[in-house]
C-alpha cells in the first residue's frame, strides 16, 4: 500500500542570494515521501514566485493528487495529473526513486544510461557592486567556470572586475529578464571582448520574439522562456542554449524529453538548478550528463546540505549515493 508524505523545509545560505529580481538568504523547499512496502522513495523541489508559484499552493497541488499516488498513479500518470511546477516535480522524483529501489537498481538505469559520470559545476556570483563581485570572483577564480548575475546600470563595470579577478575561468553571464534590447545590443559586443561563453535570459519572456534574426556576438540561453517541451520551437528562432531546470519542466520525466528534443532541434543543453539541497541536484545529475554547460551549486550555496549530500570536490559532482536519491 502507498502512502505519500509532504512537508516543508528551511536551509539557510551561507550569504544572500541576490538576482535582478530580488534577494533571499534561506531555501525553502518541498520534500516528498511516498512509501510503499519497505521502501520510501524521495523528491525536493522549490516553489518559484516568478512562476506564480508559493509554498502553500504547491502542498495544495500535491494534495489534490495524493489519492492517485496512493492509488498507485506511475510517473506516466502523473504527467496528467498536474501541471509543470515545483509540485509536480515533487512527485515525478520521489516516484522516480521509489521505482529504483523497488527495482534494486540506479534511477540513471532505469533512466537507460549505463553510468553516471561526475559533472562540473559552474559557481553563481550574486548581483552586488563591481568591486564586491571581483573579490568574490578573486575567491573562487580557480573554478573551472563562474555565472555572474547582472541586471542594473553597472553591467559591464561587474563583468570587466570579474574578469580581471578570473582572467581564466569560463564565465557566464546571467540577467534573469533585466535587460533591454536596447541594453543587450549595446551589452553583447563588450561580453564578447571580455570572453563570455554565454548570456542567459536577456529579455524579459513576452519580450524575446525581437531576437529572432539578431545575430548575437555571444551566444543567448532561454531560461525563464524555456519550462517544458511547449516552448521549444520559439526557443529554437531566438537562442542557441536553453536551460532545463526540473522544477520549471516538473520533474525528471519531462526534463529528460525536452533534453532530447532541444538537441534535435539543434539547441545547446544547459542544465540549471533552483537554490535548494543535494536531493533536488541528484535528479538534475541525469538531466546533466552530456550538456553544455552544468549550473547545480546550489548545495554550495547552503550553510549546511542534507546528509548525505552529494560528493562536491571544487566544483566536480560526483553521482548521488543511493541514500541520498536514485
Amino acid at each position: 500500500m502507498r502512502r505519500l508524505a509532504v512537508r516543508e523545509e528551511r536551509w539557510p545560505l551561507r550569504e544572500a542570494f541576490v538576482i535582478a529580481r530580488g534577494a533571499k538568504t534561506e531555501a525553502h523547499v518541498v520534500v516528498a515521501e511516498i512509501a510503499e512496502g519497505p521502501h520510501v522513495g524521495r523528491g525536493e523541489a522549490v516553489p518559484y514566485a516568478r512562476y506564480g508559484e508559493e509554498m502553500a499552493g504547491v502542498l495544495a497541488e500535491i494534495d489534490s493528487a495524493r489519492a492517485a499516488i496512493d492509488a498507485g498513479a506511475d510517473r506516466a500518470a502523473l504527467q496528467d495529473l498536474l501541471p509543470a511546477g515545483a509540485a509536480r516535480n515533487a512527485l515525478d522524483c520521489a516516484l522516480w526513486d521509489l521505482a529504483a529501489k523497488q527495482a534494486g537498481v540506479r534511477a540513471w538505469e532505469l533512466a537507460g544510461r549505463p553510468r553516471l559520470d561526475p559533472v562540473k559545476t559552474c559557481y553563481t556570483l550574486s548581483l552586488d557592486a563591481p568591486e564586491a563581485m571581483a573579490e568574490a570572483a578573486r575567491r573562487h577564480a580557480r573554478r573551472p567556470m563562474l555565472k555572474l548575475k547582472i541586471g542594473g546600470a553597472d553591467d559591464l563595470d561587474r563583468v570587466e572586475a570579474v574578469r580581471a579577478a578570473a582572467p581564466r575561468t569560463r564565465l557566464i553571464v546571467d540577467a534573469n529578464e533585466g535587460l533591454s534590447f536596447e541594453d543587450l545590443t549595446r551589452l553583447a559586443p563588450e561580453l564578447a571582448r571580455l570572453d563570455v561563453q554565454l548570456v542567459e535570459q536577456p529579455l524579459r519572456v513576452g519580450e524575446d520574439a525581437v531576437l529572432e534574426g539578431w545575430e548575437s556576438p555571444v551566444p543567448l540561453c532561454a531560461d525563464e522562456s524555456l519550462h517544458t517541451r511547449a516552448e521549444l520551437a520559439d526557443c529554437a528562432r531566438r537562442y542557441a542554449c536553453v536551460n532545463i531546470k526540473l522544477d520549471k519542466a516538473g520533474g525528471l520525466t519531462e526534463a529528460l524529453a525536452t533534453a532530447v528534443e532541444a538537441r534535435a532541434r539543434g539547441l545547446e543543453v544547459m542544465v540549471g538548478c533552483m537554490v535548494a539541497t543535494s536531493l533536488a541536484m541528484a535528479p538534475a545529475m541525469i538531466v546533466a550528463q552530456g550538456a553544455r554547460f552544468v549550473d547545480l551549486d546550489g548545495p554550495l550555496l547552503l550553510a549546511r546540505d542534507r546528509q548525505p549530500g552529494l560528493a562536491i570536490t571544487g566544483s566536480m559532482i560526483e553521482p548521488p549515493p543511493a541514500a541520498l536519491w536514485g
